[in-house]
């Protein structure tokens, strides 16, 4: 069971719509869409957190204002005061190794130098957390990943990306319950 789902991204209005902000940008269409969640500064955690009810479950939804390379002191924070284990943790994404709206579910495994995932595996002192990946694409031979992914996806890679969104919010019931095989076998299929 799911009790705490992280998006992660980097804070400010400069970085809102970019490659690596899917995973801020997938939270905040979660909170749009439940009628009693708002976010709230929490500044014990550096971050924005929203009380949602997902399914029967309270999931805690939680954006990092650390900025992308600290997520792990946001999470870290967040898991020791809520008692939150690894294992309950579902972390969302941005994944330079797949075409743009490709979306896979996967439970534990290394950071790929993704710098956020990174940071979390070293202040939870595991790599046993769930991830939602998304992809964004890779930039072209030659151009600067940290550019690519700082920068705002094309109206077609966003169609794409908002694509990813649609099918993992059809089932981020089955991920918070915990029926974690079913919601692979669909999503990694799709």
């Amino acid at each position: 069971m799911i009790k705490l789902i992280v998006g992660l991204g980097n804070p400010g209005q400069q970085y809102e719509k970019n490659r690596h902000n899917v995973g801020f940008l997938f939270l905040d269409r979660l909170v749009s869409q439940s009628a009693c969640a708002s976010w709230n500064k929490e500044i014990k955690f550096q971050s924005l957190a929203a009380d949602v009810h997902i399914g029967k479950q309270k999931v805690i939804l939680l954006k990092p204002e650390t900025f992308m390379n600290r997520s792990g002191q946001a999470v870290g924070a967040a898991i020791r005061y809520y008692k939150i284990k690894p294992e309950e943790i579902l972390v969302i994404h941005d994944e330079l190794d797949f075409e743009a709206g490709l979306v896979r579910l996967k439970m534990s495994g290394g950071h790929a130098g993704h710098n956020g995932l990174r940071d979390i595996i070293a202040h939870l002192d595991s790599k046993d957390f769930y991830r939602l990946r998304i992809g964004i694409g890779r930039p072209n031979t030659g151009k600067s990943v940290a550019d690519y992914v700082l920068s705002n996806p094309s109206k077609n890679e966003m169609c794409l990306i908002e694509k990813a969104f649609d099918l993992s919010q059809s089932f981020i019931t089955n991920i918070v319950d915990g029926d974690i095989a079913f919601t692979m076998n669909k999503i990694n299929t799709a």
